[in-house]
């Protein structure tokens, strides 16, 4: 019986953990969710479109580089970032 008790407190205690941990974080409406991934993804994009043109040499390859990094900085702004 002491051992079925003492479970139940640690049950107990682990519960209490798992609410204060998400009782600390601001809950994000699926909206939020996405935008937030969105933009990171457009960060991750332009990362590597910077990447990208830091190593090209051919002329025509980093005119199609500028253009797609405009658009990402473009895309990047109507978010918000």
């Amino acid at each position: 019986m002491a051992r079925g008790w003492e479970s139940k407190s640690v049950e107990a205690q682990q519960e209490e953990a798992a609410d204060k941990s998400l009782s600390g974080k601001p809950r994000l409406t699926p909206e939020e969710a996405n935008r937030i991934r969105e933009t990171e993804r457009l960060r991750l994009s332009l990362r590597n479109i910077i990447d990208q043109l830091e190593r090209s040499r051919n002329s025509q390859h980093r005119e199609m580089l500028e253009h797609a990094k405009g658009d990402l900085e473009r895309k990047l702004e109507e978010l918000g970032a």
